[in-house]
C-alpha cells in the first residue's frame, strides 16, 4: 500500500459515525489490522499446521488406508465447510462477529491440543505398522478413534465460527461510507489472502518438516501454541475493535418473501411494479437502498399491496407475513442471483481438493531428494509451491495489474468480478490437464526405468524427480489468486450488508460441495473400474492405477462447469444496477423519500 493512500486513509477513517439512538462507530482502520491480522495469521498457523499434513498422519500413525484417510479427510473439510453456515446464522442472529470469533478460537484451541495428545500419548493411538510393502496393520481402537474425532469434532466447532467472520470482521473495521474505507476494503480482500498463503507456506514447510522428520507429538504441539497465542491476541485488541451488533436473523425476511410470494402467486403482476409495489424501509436497517430489478417477478407479488392488507401509521406492514416490501424482495433477489454462481463453485473447487490430496500421493511416490543430498523433501510439503505463486501474485495482481486495467477499462477493479472468477475457472482446467499428463510421465518412468525402493503398503517410488509437480501447484495457485478470492469477494459485495457472515460462509459451503462431490466421485470411479479390464483407477499403488485418466475426468468436468458459469454470469445483475428503474419512493419513518436513480 502506498504511503499516501495509508495517510488518506487513515484521515478518514477516523470519521465517526452516530445516529440518535446508536453511539459513536469510531472506524480505525488499518490502525487495528496488525491484531485482526496477526490473530488470523497465528490461527491459520494453527489451524493449517494440523491439517496440512492430517492425511499422512492418518495413514502413518493411525494406520488407515489411502481411500479411508482421503474419504475421512473430504468429509471432515465437507463438514468443517457446512459448519461454517450454522455459524454464521448464530453470529448474524445471536452473538455478533466479536463475540463468535473469541468462542471459536478457543474451540479451536481445545481441538488442536485433543489431536496433539493423540500423538504424545502411546494409549491414545495405535502401535507403529512395521515397515513392509504389504500386509494388514493394526487399525485405531474405537477408543483411540473416538478421541481423535472429538479433536476433529472441537475444531470444526471453531472454524465454523471463524471462517464465515474474521473476514466480516476485519472488513468491520473500515468506514464503508467514504472512499479510503471503500479501497481499505478493497485492499483487505486480497492482503487477507496474502497472509493466509503465508501462514500457509510456513506451515507447509517448517512445521510439515518437524512432523515428518523429528516428532509428530512436538509438530502438532507447535499449531496448538499458536493457536493459543491467536487467542490471546485477539483478546488484546478488543477495546479498539468496531463490535457490529447481532441485528437478529436475516433468514427470517427471506422466509417471509417466500412465504407471502406463495400465498398471493395467483395475483396478476401489477404495471410499473418499481412504483406500484409496496416501499419501506425500516430506520434502523443497515442494509443499502435497492433499486428494482425484473428478475424473479414471481417474488414481486409478495409486495402487492391488496384491500386485506394494513399499514401502520410508520407506514411499516401490521403482518409481516402477509405483505412484504420490495427492499426485502430485492434482498431476497439478491441472494437467488447468487446461487447458481455458487453452484460452479462446487464443480471448480473440485480441482483444489485434489491438489491436497491425491497430488500429495504423486509426491509420495516420487523423487523427493533435494539434489544429489539424501535429505527428502515432506510430500504434503509441495501444496507450498500452490501457496507461493498465489503470495506473489497477489501484491503483483493488487499493485500493478489492477492499476493498469483501470486506466485502461475505467473500472474500480479493472476487470469485474465474475471475470476474475471466470479467469480462475479456465486455468483450473489447465490446472487438472497438467495434472494428468505429469502423473502419466511419472507412472510410465515407475513401470520403464528403476525405481528408488518402496514406499510401504503403497508401491515402487519412481525416480522421476518431484519437482516436476511443481507446474501443477503454481497453476493452482494461480486459479485461487483469481477465482477464490474472486468467489469470496463477489459473496461479501453482493449479499445484503446483514447477511455478510452467511454470505462469508457460501464460499466455505461451496468447498464442502466440493469435498463430498470429490469423495463420490472417488466412490464411483473406485467402484466402476475395479471390474474393468484396466483394473481400478485409484489404486493404493499409484503405479497399478490411472490417476492420469482420473484427472482427464475432472478437467472435462471443469470444461462443462465453465459453460454453465459464462452462462449465469452474462446473465447476472450485480446488486444496486438496474437498467429499468426510475425514481424508487421509499417510506422512512412514515416519511416518503426519493432514491436517486442507480
Amino acid at each position: 500500500m502506498n504511503k499516501s493512500d495509508k495517510e488518506e486513509m487513515e484521515k478518514e477513517e477516523k470519521a465517526t459515525v452516530a445516529t440518535d439512538d446508536e453511539p459513536e462507530i469510531n472506524y480505525r482502520g488499518w490502525k487495528v489490522m496488525p491484531f485482526i491480522i496477526g490473530n488470523e495469521t497465528f490461527e491459520k498457523l494453527g489451524a493449517i499446521g494440523t491439517l496440512a499434513n492430517l492425511l499422512i498422519y492418518l495413514t502413518t500413525v493411525f494406520n488407515l488406508k489411502s481411500i479411508t484417510a482421503t474419504t475421512m479427510i473430504n468429509v471432515f473439510n465437507g463438514t468443517t465447510n457446512f459448519g461454517t453456515l450454522v455459524g454464521a446464522f448464530l453470529c448474524d442472529t445471536y452473538f455478533g462477529r466479536y463475540k463468535t470469533l473469541g468462542f471459536a478460537t478457543a474451540a479451536s484451541f481445545l481441538g488442536l491440543q485433543a489431536i496433539q495428545l493423540t500423538a504424545a500419548i502411546p494409549e491414545l493411538h495405535p502401535h507403529r505398522c512395521a515397515a513392509k510393502e504389504s500386509g494388514e496393520c493394526e487399525g485405531p481402537t474405537a477408543g483411540q478413534l473416538a478421541f481423535l474425532l472429538m479433536g476433529l469434532g472441537l475444531m470444526i466447532v471453531g472454524a465454523g465460527g471463524v471462517r464465515p467472520c474474521n473476514l466480516a470482521f476485519g472488513v468491520d473495521q473500515f468506514n464503508p461510507k467514504t472512499e479510503a474505507g471503500k479501497r481499505g476494503i478493497d485492499s483487505f480482500f486480497n492482503w487477507y489472502f496474502f497472509t493466509f498463503t503465508f501462514a500457509q507456506m510456513v506451515s507447509l514447510t517448517l512445521i510439515v518438516y518437524i512432523q515428518s522428520n523429528v516428532s509428530w507429538a512436538i509438530g502438532l504441539g507447535i499449531p496448538a501454541t499458536l493457536m493459543f497465542i491467536a487467542c490471546v491476541v485477539y483478546f488484546v485488541g478488543s477495546k479498539i475493535y468496531v463490535k457490529v451488533k447481532a441485528t437478529g436473523s436475516p433468514m427470517t425476511s427471506v422466509a417471509q418473501v417466500i412465504v407471502v410470494a406463495i400465498k398471493k402467486r395467483k395475483l396478476k403482476p401489477v404495471e410499473q411494479p418499481w412504483l406500484s409495489l409496496f416501499k419501506y424501509i425500516p430506520p434502523k436497517s443497515i442494509n443499502s437502498k435497492l433499486p428494482y430489478t425484473d428478475q424473479f417477478r414471481f417474488l414481486d407479488k409478495a409486495a402487492i399491496v391488496t384491500p386485506q392488507d394494513e399499514i401502520k401509521g410508520d407506514g411499516s406492514p401490521a403482518d409481516p407475513w402477509r405483505l412484504c416490501s420490495l427492499q426485502q424482495v430485492e434482498e431476497v433477489k439478491c441472494l437467488f442471483r447468487v446461487l447458481p454462481i455458487w453452484a460452479s463453485q462446487i464443480m471448480y473447487c473440485v480441482t483444489l481438493v485434489q491438489l491436497h490430496t491425491y497430488a500429495v500421493f504423486q509426491a509420495v511416490q516420487s523423487d523427493r531428494r533435494l539434489g544429489n543430498s539424501n535429505f527428502k523433501i515432506p510430500a504434503a510439503s509441495y501444496v507450498v509451491f500452490m501457496m507461493l505463486s498465489l503470495t506473489i501474485f497477489i501484491p503483483v495482481y493488487d499493485r500493478a495489474i489492477v492499476p493498469f486495467l483501470r486506466k485502461i477499462r475505467g473500472k474500480e477493479g479493472g476487470i469485474t468480478i465474475l471475470q476474475r472468477i471466470g479467469i480462475g475457472m479456465f486455468v483450473s482446467i489447465f490446472t487438472m490437464l497438467v495434472s494428468g499428463m505429469v502423473e502419466q510421465h511419472r507412472r510410465s518412468i515407475a513401470l520403464t526405468k528403476p525405481t528408488l525402493g518402496v514406499v510401504p503398503r503403497k508401491g515402487a517410488i519412481s525416480s522421476m524427480s518431484a519437482s516436476i509437480l511443481i507446474p501443477q501447484f503454481i497453476l493452482g495457485g494461480l486459479t485461487e489468486a483469481f477465482a477464490s478470492i474472486g468467489l469470496i469477494e463477489f459473496y461479501y459485495k453482493q449479499f445484503p450488508e446483514n447477511m455478510k457472515s452467511i454470505g462469508g460462509s457460501l464460499f466455505y459451503c461451496g468447498l464442502a460441495g466440493s469435498n463430498y462431490f470429490s469423495s463420490l466421485l472417488i466412490f464411483i470411479i473406485h467402484g466402476t473400474t475395479n471390474r474393468t479390464a484396466t483394473g481400478n483407477w485409484l489404486e493404493e499403488d499409484l503405479n497399478k492405477g490411472r490417476l492420469d485418466y482420473y484427472y482427464y475426468i475432472i478437467a472435462g468436468l471443469g470444461i462443462l462447469n465453465l459453460g454453465y458459469f459464462l452462462l449465469c454470469a452474462s446473465w447476472y445483475k450485480y446488486k444496486g444496477n438496474s437498467d429499468n428503474t426510475p425514481e424508487l419512493e421509499l417510506h422512512v419513518n412514515g416519511e416518503k423519500q426519493q432514491s436517486d436513480k442507480p
